[in-house]
């Protein structure tokens, strides 16, 4: 089967993670195409022709080309139609968007700014960075960690998008060994690692 999807990826980049997972779990075809951050391939003329941005992923479907992770799920789910990733009901959607909201504004940028100063960046990192983002991390758990208390899953008995959204996070800090160990999202997290989608979206080291 001749797919138009391609897909440019890193497997360190969180992002880019996401949206592997659910291609995967969905059984969606695609085309990968890899996009070593580590060496700058990112800052090269022929990616910037495709994402200004400099960043991963980005998605390419015929005429559509997506930069954002979480629109790139919100797309593929719509394209789909993945009702269980993304549910129509408007008021489950819209606890599924906030939970990707939250993700990207709140959890993302402290995940990253730990992620890459102390384990990137090393000795060269920022260690005001570090330290906000360490101070930060125990209420965001909390949040989290409330929000699985009587539910599986983010939004309900299934999981959705916000899950593999969250989860690739959840996973990112395990490069500087800073997994959560509270008891809902330990619970959770367990149940989304078990996915096959999410599996193959792991680096191969890993």
């Amino acid at each position: 089967m001749t797919t138009t999807i391609t897909l440019y990826h890193f497997p360190v980049s969180q992002h880019s993670r996401r949206v592997l997972s659910l291609l995967e779990e969905a059984q969606i075809p695609y085309t990968g195409k890899l996009i070593d951050l580590l060496s700058g391939e990112h800052m090269s003329p022929e990616f910037l022709a495709i994402n200004p941005n400099h960043q991963v992923p980005t998605l390419v479907d015929g005429e559509v080309t997506l930069h954002e992770s979480n629109a790139i799920l919100r797309y593929l789910c719509n394209k789909h139609n993945l009702e269980q990733w993304y549910p129509s009901a408007i008021g489950h959607r819209a606890q599924v968007d906030q939970w990707l909201d939250w993700n990207q504004c709140r959890f993302a940028p402290t995940v990253g700014a730990i992620i890459l100063n102390k384990v990137f960046l090393k000795e060269n990192g920022d260690q005001a960075a570090i330290e906000k983002g360490l101070s930060a991390l125990p209420e965001l758990f909390e949040i989290l960690e409330t929000g699985l208390a009587n539910t599986p899953y983010l939004t309900g008995e299934t999981p959705t998008i916000a899950d593999l959204s969250v989860a690739s996070n959840i996973f990112h800090l395990g490069f500087a060994d800073l997994m959560p160990t509270s008891s809902n999202i330990e619970a959770w997290y367990g149940k989304i690692s078990q996915l096959n989608g999410y599996k193959k979206s792991l680096p191969p080291q890993m």
